[in-house]
């Protein structure tokens, strides 16, 4: 099995941060990372995977865009996910950071496998009041039982407002 790293070592040195979240997942071997898959699923297809969640309908979220290995994803304000002062609160962007890395994961290995959360780290860097929050996920390493990447996430005025950094395993199938 490829491992699976950043395109160069050089992409990160001096690189900024949004130089850094464009780097390109690869294999050593050329073959590409979506090997579960024939084609990434499109912005559509991901907006439905939300759809068919029902614990999500409460935030509201929608797929902005994606490719592969990052997805981008809206959480609109709204008043029920809002701490005291029209501040969102940090429940509602641990929350959106999470399922932009989860489908940004979906963007490489398909809808169909079962993925979950195995570790999370968020920092708060400022507050986004009464605003919509777009997270950005890149995966950074993919592996056949676990993936890791970070997500930002940055409100139209407030700039970057929190950034988390997630690790996934893939989850076994269920028994009954």
């Amino acid at each position: 099995m490829p491992a699976w790293s950043r395109s160069t070592a050089s992409t990160w040195r001096g690189a900024g941060i949004g130089d850094r979240s464009r780097a390109r997942l690869h294999s050593p071997s050329g073959s590409a990372p979506n090997a579960m898959t024939s084609r990434s699923p499109s912005a559509q297809e991901l907006n439905a995977v939300l759809e068919r969640t029902p614990f999500l309908a409460a935030y509201g979220m929608s797929v902005v865009s994606c490719s592969e290995g990052e997805c981008r994803v809206l959480l609109p304000f709204r008043r029920s996910l809002e701490r005291p002062g029209g501040i969102v609160s940090g429940m509602a962007l641990m929350g959106a950071a999470d399922v932009a890395m989860w489908l940004a994961i979906m963007t490489l290995r398909g809808v169909d496998e079962q993925w979950v959360t195995s570790d999370m780290k968020s920092t708060f860097l400022r507050r986004a009041a009464n605003e919509n929050v777009v997270c950005h996920a890149s995966v950074l390493k993919l592996g056949r039982r676990t993936a890791y990447g970070t997500v930002d996430s940055a409100g139209g005025v407030s700039g970057l407002v929190a950034h988390h950094v997630v690790s996934y395993a893939k989850a076994s199938p269920a028994t009954t």
